[in-house]
């Protein structure tokens, strides 16, 4: 099969689940989500230098200052809550921390130099993306200080990984305006250059959907869980530099800024596959991913919730996987000891990889492209959240798996068991 045409039917498979609007959320509603969804993905961020999405975050909470409160770690994680957050605690309430990551695989300028009438550029590369995916890419530089940005071009890279800069590939870019120099210093965050975030057929094509979506979807959710003092147990945390292997959790779990007791429901966007995990069809509550299974009981007790919820909401969508494509930060906290799963959004063009399987097969020539979800999805997991938080310590949501046992016992019980007084 042609190149293009595998590329064109690769994509029609990741969407082939039917748009669908979720009930319950007035036009109005759903515009203004959707807009905040596309302004959150479209912040440029980077392991390390993630200033803007915080900012963004900082100005959510200062229009909610009369009931929740922010708070940092000597890290830089944050924690968002309302302001009976720790008297809650202290009365036994077992935390509930939603959590998502502030970082996207992007690059960090590292020199600035003239060569000739030509300015380059040093950057390195922080996060997981394919070597062929950098040859000749085009990218967009931000000034530290202001929102302006400018264009370069890949023209060389340096893919070698060694004990001192693992994880980072390093790159060489030529500033498309020389004059741009001035406003571009080490520290500067660069990405791909891409088209404006939009929404088209259902799908939110953006910059960076992992894991700012997750992050949209969380502060969405928790601006009507925070209206409720009953839900003050429930917080969110926000953590640093995921993207080079979980760094920010890892401080998270190291220092104390989780709660003792806490469970932890981990936000992600992972790699779809049409014939498992399809776009459209529901955000994932994730079983497990290469590295570990997640906590059982949580992991059980949320699909229990998503499954009582679905027969209430004929509309409401979800689904069940363990997608081990990748790892994620409910693994980092589990290994602490941490009660933590993961509930994801089924993700097209993983960091930014447009057709990884033909790329990897030859077939395919290697482009970035912006990555994309589904909007449906996006409000399904608003909503999975909301009841969640509402329903995680509910005694009337009972799990199936208690009750299927007694059945199987009942009926084949006999087999083994004794009677009442045999011999």
């Amino acid at each position: 099969m042609p190149a293009k045409k595998r590329a064109v039917t690769a994509k029609k498979s990741a969407t082939s689940v039917s748009p669908a609007k979720p009930a319950g959320l007035s036009v109005a509603a759903r515009r203004l989500r959707e807009k905040f969804l596309l302004e959150v993905t479209s912040l440029p961020t980077a392991a390390g230098r993630e200033e803007r999405v915080i900012g963004c975050i900082e100005a959510w909470v200062a229009a909610r200052r009369n009931r929740i409160v922010l708070s940092r770690d000597r890290c830089g994680n944050i924690t968002i809550a309302q302001h009976g957050f720790l008297e809650a605690c202290a009365r036994g309430a077992a935390p509930v921390l939603i959590t998502a990551h502030l970082d996207h695989p992007a690059f960090i300028v590292t020199a600035v130099r003239t060569r000739g009438k030509s300015v380059e550029l040093d950057l390195e590369f922080r996060g997981g993306v394919n070597d062929p995916y950098f040859k000749g890419a085009s990218l967009q530089v931000f000034d530290t200080a202001t929102r302006r940005s400018f264009d370069a071009k890949i023209v060389d890279l340096d893919p070698r990984i060694d004990p001192v800069t693992k994880p980072f590939k390093t790159v060489v870019a030529r500033l498309a305006k020389p004059a741009a120099m001035k406003a571009i210093a080490p520290g500067s965050i660069a990405r791909w250059r891409f088209p404006k975030a939009e929404i088209s057929k259902g799908l939110a094509h953006t910059h960076a959907c992992d894991d700012l979506a997750a992050l949209a979807a969380a502060l969405v959710a928790f601006d009507g869980i925070c209206r409720d003092p009953a839900l003050s147990h429930v917080a969110l945390l926000f953590t640093r530099s995921e993207e080079i292997g979980f760094i920010g959790a890892i401080a998270a779990a190291r220092d104390g800024t989780v709660p003792k007791g806490a469970r932890l429901v981990c936000l992600e966007n992972s790699r779809s596959f049409p014939h498992d995990s399809p776009i459209g069809a529901g955000p994932i509550v994730r079983v497990g991913d290469r590295l570990s299974v997640f906590t059982p009981e949580l992991t059980n007790r949320i699909s229990d919730i998503a499954a009582a919820h679905a027969k209430e909401d004929a509309a409401f969508r979800f689904q069940r996987k363990l997608m081990p494509g990748g790892a994620c930060e409910a693994t980092a906290f589990a290994s602490f000891g941490i009660a933590s799963t993961c509930i994801c959004l089924p993700l097209g063009n993983y960091h930014n990889m447009r057709d990884i399987d033909g790329v990897a097969a030859g077939t395919t020539k290697a482009l970035v492209g912006r990555e994309y979800i589904s909007v449906a999805d996006f409000h399904w997991l608003v909503q999975l959240l909301e009841v969640v938080a509402r329903r995680l310590d509910d005694a009337s949501v009972v799990g199936g798996h208690r009750a299927l046992m007694e059945t199987l016992w009942a009926r084949h019980g006999a087999i083994v068991a004794p009677k009442t007084g045999a011999a």
